[in-house]
């Protein structure tokens, strides 16, 4: 599926980095170019992280199993 060289970062890998991205793009003094590819990492990295977090609630949610209290 994928190698070294294309693996997804870690949950916290990510945030990290996406961390990093916003407090570089609040400081200011990128070019425009810059800003924009930053922004776009920026956006690819909370996707990646949303999914991160939804497939551990899918994992928690089977899990605990169906709600016996219905």
């Amino acid at each position: 599926m994928s190698d070294a060289t294309t693996q997804q970062p870690s949950y916290e890998e990510a945030r990290e980095e996406l961390v990093e991205v916003v407090r570089t793009l609040e400081a200011g003094g990128t070019t425009l170019e810059e800003s924009l590819a930053l922004w776009e990492r920026g956006e690819a990295l909370a996707r990646l992280c949303q999914e991160w977090l939804d497939g551990a609630r899918r994992r928690l949610d089977e899990a605990i199993g169906p709600d016996d209290e219905s």
